[in-house]
């Protein structure tokens, strides 16, 4: 049932949209300011490199994140909040 009412009813939308432990906390640092992998790293000290990524993945999936990866050496990659996820 819940999956017919995702973009309808934005509470449904919303469940979806922010599940994981971490999103609310990332979102909340990237609503300051756009940051890298390290930065958001830093920012989250008890939060590791694989729940980060994949947390970082989903929510980007998701439409939350918007990830601009940089062609330069050594490479560099930011993150920071869609429209959607400013909307949060």
């Amino acid at each position: 049932m819940q999956e017919n009412l995702f973009g309808i009813c934005p509470y449904v939308t919303a469940q979806k949209l922010l599940t994981g432990k971490w999103t609310l906390l990332i979102m909340y640092h990237l609503s300051i300011k756009t940051m890298r992998f390290n930065e958001l790293q830093r920012a989250l000290p008890n939060l590791t490199q694989a729940t980060l990524t994949k947390q970082l993945h989903m929510m980007e999936d998701n439409g939350l994140v918007i990830r601009t990866a940089y062609n330069q050496i050594p490479p560099k990659v930011e993150y920071s909040l869609s429209e959607l996820g400013r909307h949060f």
